[in-house]
């Protein structure tokens, strides 16, 4: 296994491990908040290691202790000062596109989670396909105690997960959960001892780099949509996006080796 900085900043870093990539907030003095920066960086992160073929798969986690203390209120309240009209800029700016990436790349995209996940930090949690928590961490959605709404994606990812009766709840009363809650809620893969989330999530991307990336891309749309249309289109969505992963390499690979009880290897062709 070779690890290799392929970028790096001073807000978020980058490195490839094989066929994942590790994207990484790198503020751990401030739990990684998120500042204009910040924001930024991560955006064009995600965005490069999503057009990225030799990756597979992708980790996204905070540096330090914390995975992300959602927005950076001192930057914020300066933002609210000077130009309150454009405060909030930043959710179509920032927010969103970085929710979009990390939801709709076709490629799985696993949540390494230790420490403090609040507010934007839980949106880019549940924008991701997997989710690995540390058994110490605390999960909110925090923005109701600040007299803010939902932005990262939060209202539709939440309510996915959890069910809208939940959903409302955490959102309204704004109430912090423990890792074994939100588990019993649907939130979370993999729980695990402090200090071993990012090994863990490593173990689930790297098996899913090794598996067949086109196939993951087409399940990822499916389920994306599921509640957009009937049956009968969900079920057309399903043989057209069947067809397409049979024409695949990884497919006719994977019936000859279950044939000739031999492991399949994926090629992504």
């Amino acid at each position: 296994m070779t690890t290799t900085p392929t970028s790096q900043s001073a807000e978020v870093t980058v490195e490839h491990t094989d066929a994942v990539a590790v994207v990484t907030i790198n503020r751990p003095d401030r739990r990684n908040a998120l500042t204009g920066p910040v924001k930024e960086a991560l955006r064009d992160a995600l965005a490069a290691v999503a057009a990225d073929d030799t990756v597979r798969a992708v980790i996204l986690t905070g540096a330090g202790a914390h995975f992300c203390a959602g927005q950076d209120l001192a930057e914020h309240a300066t933002a609210l000062s000077e130009g309150p009209s454009h405060a909030f800029d930043t959710v179509e700016q920032h927010y969103s596109p970085i929710a979009t990436s990390l939801a709709t790349m076709a490629k799985p995209v696993v949540a390494a989670v230790e420490g403090v996940c609040v507010g934007a930090g839980l949106g880019f949690a549940l924008a991701c396909d997997l989710r690995v928590v540390s058994t110490g961490a605390t999960l909110a959605t925090a923005f109701s105690s600040i007299g803010l709404t939902c932005d990262s994606g939060l209202s539709h990812t939440l309510s996915r997960a959890i069910g809208d009766a939940k959903a409302r709840e955490l959102v309204l009363l704004a109430e912090p959960l423990t890792c074994e809650h939100a588990q019993t809620l649907g939130m979370v893969t993999r729980s695990v001892e402090p200090g071993q989330a990012l090994d863990t999530a490593m173990a689930l991307a790297s098996r899913l780099a090794a598996g067949p990336t086109r196939a993951y891309a087409e399940s990822k749309r499916l389920l994306a949509e599921w509640d957009l249309h009937s049956l009968p289109d969900n079920l057309a969505a399903e043989a057209l996006a069947q067809t397409r992963a049979g024409a695949t390499d990884d497919h006719r690979a994977a019936v000859t080796a279950f044939l000739t009880k031999e492991k399949p290897t994926s090629t992504r062709a």
